[in-house]
């Protein structure tokens, strides 16, 4: 079986279908910008784009994502040379502050732009806040959302 992850093709054993994408990311992958938070979809630090929509890799199989859907890192964003404009306003906004939950965060605040690419305060707010920070970073993450919004 095969799947994409960050426009790359990888195979995976038929045995490890019902593995979880987190553990495969990082360990096989070593994509570790993917964090490890609660193991049990809540929180949103796993948070990973699976064709443009958010998924909580702690808890989604690679089988439910294998053949044909795109998934997405934080890694896939940008680059050195070109930072994606989420990553760019997060640092301009000062967003992070102990950094766990940015990545899932990011993934977030892309998954809405793409959707939604003049979200109101209100809008940022309620689908922002299904990712927990434990900084309670949440204007800095509205402000920065805002200005990628902008790009």
């Amino acid at each position: 079986m095969k799947i994409t992850i960050n426009r790359k093709e990888y195979s995976v054993n038929e045995h490890e279908l019902d593995r979880k994408l987190l553990w495969f990311l990082r360990d096989e992958l070593g994509l570790v910008g993917t964090r490890y938070g609660c193991g049990a979809g809540l929180c949103g630090a796993c948070t990973v784009l699976v064709d443009g929509q958010p998924y909580r890799s702690c808890i989604t199989p690679i089988g439910a994502v294998a053949d044909g859907q795109l998934v997405e890192t934080v890694e896939g964003l940008g680059s050195k040379q070109k930072l994606h404009p989420v990553q760019r306003a997060f640092i301009e906004e000062q967003a992070p502050q102990c950094g766990w939950c940015m990545s899932g965060q990011m993934m977030m605040a892309v998954s809405l732009l793409n959707n939604n690419p003049t979200p109101t305060d209100t809008e940022i707010e309620e689908f922002m806040t299904q990712n927990y920070c434990r900084c309670g970073s949440y204007n800095r993450l509205r402000r920065a959302v805002k200005r990628a919004s902008r790009y």
